[in-house]
């Protein structure tokens, strides 16, 4: 039996209004929003170029990014196709009024990068690995 092959990978956010998020992804990343509002678990599908991201209701509970509930990390990696891909995303969401939280830089691992908040304050970490020694060092020795 051959071993099957990924095709994608679809993040998962659950949101405490699943309509108010879908409606920030396609105002500010231009996102196109199917929607599944009267499902029984409501939820939508954002989709942009290869990206897929799964809007989920809340059911209960606090809903906190991954910043507030653990201390650390993004809720979500973009990586367009190009450096330059980083520049012109950068440029397109200022201009639609996204809160920008880090400016375009370097990083101590290799990546050029910015970070933008979304409407539930969820980190979205918008990048490409510009230097792949540093990146990926020590992981083809």
């Amino acid at each position: 039996m051959s071993k099957a092959r990924l095709a994608n990978a679809a993040a998962v956010f659950v949101t405490a209004d699943v309509r108010r998020t879908a409606d920030f992804y396609r105002e500010i990343f231009g996102f196109t929003v199917v929607e599944h509002y009267d499902a029984e678990e409501a939820f939508a599908t954002i989709y942009r170029d290869d990206v897929e991201i799964i809007l989920v209701q809340a059911g209960h509970g606090d809903v906190q990014p991954n910043g507030v509930r653990y201390g650390a990390g993004f809720d979500i990696y973009l990586d367009p196709d190009t450096v330059e891909g980083v520049e012109s995303m950068h440029e397109e969401l200022k201009a639609k009024g996204a809160r920008v939280v880090r400016e375009p830089a370097m990083t101590p691992y290799g990546s050029y990068e910015f970070v933008v908040e979304d409407v539930d304050g969820r980190l979205i970490g918008i990048g490409r690995i510009r230097d792949r020694n540093t990146f990926f060092r020590g992981a083809f020795d």
